[in-house]
């Protein structure tokens, strides 16, 4: 099966997209760490792993149909934060830039007539959905439970208990 060199270059981009947000929760894994929120780092441990599995989805998919993937080279990410809330609304933001490169691909898919990639797409379509209610729940638990030092260790607890649940197995 080919595919349009449009939509080639979108997927290689995301496989980019992708293993910068690995690199980014591996940093906030090692901030939180350092600091002493090991829920917040087993949390963005998982995240990265997960993330490194979403790329390497992409890479099965354009090699499967027989095109080589482009594997990049990641940026240096961020690696001090102020707060585990300032940790968390990156991750959003990060988690946001993700839904808007992959819904302009299912765009470049549906304009392609290309109905392979488009059912392709609708797993990550449907993650993102998961992803940012996450990280969104986890960020208004600051508003309901405060930014006091119990309440940020009850948010680190509930971190560690994310962690653990939502392990995705790996590619």
């Amino acid at each position: 099966m080919k595919i349009s060199k449009n939509m080639q270059s979108a997927l290689n981009n995301q496989i980019a997209l992708e293993a910068n947000a690995s690199s980014s929760y591996l940093a906030m894994a090692s901030w939180c760490e350092v600091t002493g929120y090991d829920g917040g780092a087993s949390f963005f441990y998982a995240q990265s792993d997960e993330e490194r599995t979403h790329m390497l989805k992409i890479v099965h998919y354009l090699n499967n149909l027989g095109t080589a993937a482009t594997i990049p080279a990641t940026k240096i990410p961020v690696s001090n934060y102020k707060s585990l809330e300032s940790i968390l609304k990156a991750a959003l933001s990060n988690e946001q830039n993700v839904t808007s490169a992959i819904h302009k691909m299912v765009e470049i898919a549906q304009k392609d007539r290309d109905h392979s990639t488009y059912a392709f797409l609708e797993w990550f379509v449907n993650e993102q959905v998961q992803e940012e209610s996450k990280f969104e729940t986890l960020i208004q638990k600051f508003e309901l439970i405060g930014r006091d030092k119990l309440a940020i260790n009850e948010i680190d607890k509930i971190l560690a208990t994310d962690a653990a649940t939502s392990a995705e197995p790996t590619a």
